[in-house]
């Protein structure tokens, strides 16, 4: 098996997650996204979409991190990472289907208005009219445009914040009475939504949970669990000393607008 992969990709780290809960250790391929390894001719003969995570198993390719998580389950059963009951089962996928749904999106969103943006800011206006030409859909030129100058004030940021929100109050009212997303067994879902949490903490975030003790017991244990070296074992300190001082920064107005 090898994997294709980047350290810091919140896809890449459910895919991780779910390899080591399996015990599986692929032939790894780390891609640097911003030089555009992802976008290679060879590269694209595998994910013709140029994104990460890929995996090839017994010579075939699979992307997309839902269905290689699913696939994962189905070709290395053990231990199960999906419920046995049907209905937890749906369940199950109701909460790992939430990032393809807008968290994803809102997560790209924060990450880059709170802190990448600065780099393009630090390189000059040049840089930033080429970042912006690259993005050949005028909408999300547009948003980026917003972003970079309007900085965390910009509507796409409060709104991306706010689909944080929805997930993390979500998550609270069913850790209310359960252990896990779905019942006391760690699951799919837990893994699907775990690297979401943990891009808000590297992001200084996590007072957004601060009066949301079943998020914080349920972060705390996934933490502990062996499997999450598929997260820790990756973190690039240097993504880490961006994200801190610029999330920290962010709190107050942050705050404020999901106050609102």
């Amino acid at each position: 098996m090898e994997l294709y992969h980047n350290n810091m990709s919140v896809c890449a780290q459910r895919v991780r997650l779910a390899l080591q809960e399996k015990g599986l250790h692929p032939t790894e391929h780390h891609m640097n996204l911003r030089t555009g390894e992802q976008l290679t001719p060879e590269y694209l003969k595998l994910n013709p979409k140029g994104v990460v995570p890929t995996i090839v198993d017994n010579g075939v390719p699979l992307t997309e991190s839902s269905a290689i998580c699913e696939y994962l389950d189905d070709a290395y059963p053990e231990p199960p990472l999906r419920p046995a009951d049907p209905v937890a089962r749906a369940h199950m996928r109701e909460w790992a289907v939430l990032p393809d749904q807008g968290i994803f999106p809102a997560c790209a969103t924060i990450s880059f208005a709170i802190a990448f943006r600065h780099q393009y800011l630090e390189r000059g206006e040049a840089e930033i009219q080429k970042f912006l030409a690259s993005k050949p859909d005028p909408v999300s030129r547009e948003q980026m445009r917003k972003i970079i100058y309007q900085e965390i004030d910009a509507a796409p940021v409060i709104d991306a914040l706010r689909v944080h929100e929805k997930a993390l109050a979500s998550m609270e009212k069913q850790l209310g009475h359960s252990k896990w997303l779905v019942g006391d067994e760690y699951t799919l879902a837990d893994i699907a939504l775990l690297p979401y949490v943990v891009r808000l903490d590297h992001l200084t975030l996590s007072w957004m949970w601060d009066k949301r003790p079943g998020v914080a017991r349920w972060y705390a244990a996934a933490q502990a669990r062996p499997g999450f070296a598929g997260i820790s074992k990756y973190v690039d300190p240097k993504y880490l000393a961006l994200m801190g001082p610029r999330g920290r920064e962010a709190r107050e107005p942050l705050a404020a607008a999901l106050a609102k």
